[in-house]
This record gives C-alpha cells, structure tokens and sequence, in this order.
C-alpha cells in the first residue's frame, strides 16, 4: 500500500493529526477541529453511565475528557478503568465494557471477535490519543543520554548491565557514567505501550530483538516489573540506575534518552513523534471508517522520533439500545472536538486534531447505529 507523505509544514502539526492523515486524508490544514461536541448530535444533553476499560497511558486525557462531557451532560457519567489496553481490549470484546482504550489496533483475529459482540460490521479504531514513548531512566548525575536502537535492545535485554558499558559511553562522549547496575523495569500487564516499545526494537535492531511483538513482556526477560504507566514510573523514580519505558507525558523528572535515527539523535517531542509518522500507512483490509494505523519505526528521517504510541478508542458499530448509541457518539464526538482536544492537550499534552482528519474521525463516530 502507498505510504502517505506530508511536507515539512505538515509535520509541525500534531501527532494525532498526520496519523488520522495517515488514514485517509493527504490534505491536512492543521487548523483544529470544530466538530462534535459534548452533547447529542440533535443538540440536546444526554444521559446514561457509558463504561470504558483500557489504556493507562491515557489516564490524564481521560480525566480531562470525563469532566468536560460530565459538565455538559449532567445525566451522564463516564467510568474508565486504566488497567492497560490488553484488559481493555478483553473486556470491551467479552461485553464487558462499551469501549476500550488502547494502545495498539485490534489485531485481524479480535476484529473477527468484535462481531460476536458489535454485530457483523464489528468495531472501529479511532485514534484518540498520541504521545511519544519515552525511555525513561534515573541515573544520579546523568540528565541527558544519546542511545542507538541495538544499545537500547540490549539493555532491554539485561545483555547491558552497567551504566559505563563501552557502548553507552561510545555514544555519550564527555558524560560522567558511573558503574551504578542498570534495573530495567518492565510492564507487569498486558500493554499496548509495551507492543509499541517492542515494535520498535523489533524493526529498529531486528538482529539484537528476535522476539515477538505482542503486549506481554517476553516470559525469559523477567526483571523488576510494574502494573501500569504510573507503576513503572513509581519503580524508576525510587530505584537509581533504572530504566522503563512509558508515556512520555508521565515520565515527570526522570530522565529521557535522545534516540538515534540516521546519523543523527533525536530529542523526543510532539514535532519530532510528528515526523516518524509521515510515512505511516493504513492497515490493509480494514473497513473504510476504520483509522488503524501501522508506523515506520525504523524510518532514518532526520528529527524524527519513531517510538511513538497511537491510543485508540475502540467503538462498537452498533449498540442494542438508542440510549447507548446516543451517549457512545456524544462522547466520542467530544473527545476529538476542539474542546476535547484542547482539554486533553492543558492536562497530557497531546496537540489537536486538525479540520480535515478529526472531520475524518467524526463521521466513523456518526456511523454507529443500533443494532437491527
């Protein structure tokens, strides 16, 4: 499939923008959205308890998006539980909840799932949510850190065990390394930060990271682990000499790692996460409303930062009861609305959606209907 490409002006916009580009439209304006809203396409507030499970890497956009749609919605209330996007992905496909976040695309086989639960159309994957990943350490005295994909697969690996290892210090000349022990902390739940991270690796250094890309952590790579963005973050915090990965938002005042992309390290930041999605591409055989998206992770795009997270919300197509089409579309609506993206930005600091692509999101959302 033909890769997407936007120019240099494009790819100062928001992240979430050129992915929803990817998706569909190679006519971004970057101007924010006006669509959607808080309350019912018919204008009128609406009511209910709408039940979502899912990505903690959202968390703080979650927080922000419950509160403006509760305000102008005072019947209704939103309940999400950040228990990572694998439990989210599990309960929305067994009905246990009406939506999911998370952090990676229903895979082929939970897409056929999704009609047992969503009818025979099955779900959508709208992106909601986009952030770098960061790789997040704490070494006393050390605040900045140059680190090609093969070091950092090996550290993930535990085959780097030492923060003076010759091949962080050949990339960090003039830095102080001390001999301190690396701790690498580790997702202890299903995680589509985890799929993101390991993509990475995987397509990054592919001789050094042979394992399968998937949310659980490899089962022989068992170190310090923790539930939860804010668990692995906690862990890191409190242990000098450890590393995670993890939402870049949430990372606080640990340390981040410039990446290596070409010849050159890249700072991570929304502009440069912008970048490594320009040449992202569709996912093949997916309906036409649905935005899954796949990312060069091993693009060698100068200022490019190619660990990036896109975290979905994943809808029904249909719902058995006009009450829950009426608050899943109001609710959707709001979060890619200017309000909701604007909202979401103040708290996590993800960019807004432009005109065109969140135009794009808004008439997936309008598609979703009760169930014949």
């Amino acid at each position: 499939m033909k890769a997407l490409r936007f120019g240099r002006a494009a790819a100062v916009i928001s992240v979430a923008a050129l992915a929803l580009t990817a998706c569909g439209s190679d006519n971004a304006t970057g101007e924010p959205a006006a669509t959607g809203g808080a309350s019912s396409a018919a204008g009128t507030a609406v009511t209910g308890t709408l039940t979502g499970i899912g990505a903690s890497s959202q968390n703080s956009a979650m927080e922000a998006w419950k509160t403006g749609f509760e305000s102008a919605n005072e019947g209704a209330m939103v309940q999400y539980s950040p228990d990572g996007s694998g439990a989210g992905r599990k309960a929305f496909l067994s009905g246990g909840a009406q939506f999911a976040g998370s952090d990676a695309y229903l895979k082929d086989e939970e897409m056929t799932q999704a009609q047992e639960v969503c009818g025979p159309d099955g779900a959508l994957n709208i992106p909601a949510y986009i952030s770098p990943i960061a790789v997040a350490y704490n070494l006393e005295g050390v605040e900045s850190l140059n680190l090609d994909a093969s070091t950092i697969a090996k550290i993930f690996k535990k085959e780097i065990a030492t923060w003076n290892d010759p091949a962080i210090a050949a990339q960090n000349e003039g830095v102080e390394l001390p001999d301190t022990p690396i701790t690498v902390v580790h997702r202890s739940d299903e995680s589509g930060t985890t799929e993101n991270f390991v993509d990475y690796l995987a397509a990054a250094a592919p001789e050094d990271w042979t394992y399968e890309v998937e949310g659980a952590w490899p089962a022989d790579l068992q170190s310090e682990n923790a539930k939860g963005t804010s668990g692995v973050v906690q862990t890191v915090t409190a242990t000098d000499g450890a590393i995670t990965y993890a939402d870049a938002s949430a990372v606080g005042d640990l340390g981040t790692v410039k990446v290596k992309v070409g010849e050159e390290y890249t700072e991570l930041s929304s502009d440069a996460a912008a970048k490594a999605v320009e040449v992202a591409t569709p996912v093949e055989g997916r309906p036409d409303l649905d935005m899954s998206l796949e990312l060069e992770r091993d693009t060698t795009e100068s200022g490019a930062y190619p660990i990036v997270l896109v975290s979905y919300h994943v809808y029904c197509t249909s719902y058995d009861s006009q009450e829950t089409v009426d608050l899943v579309k109001a609710f959707g609506s709001y979060v890619i609305s200017e309000e909701g993206q604007a909202e979401a930005e103040a708290s996590a600091g993800n960019a807004p959606l432009s005109t065109s692509l969140s135009e794009k999101a808004q008439s997936a959302i309008d598609s979703i209907k009760v169930a014949s």
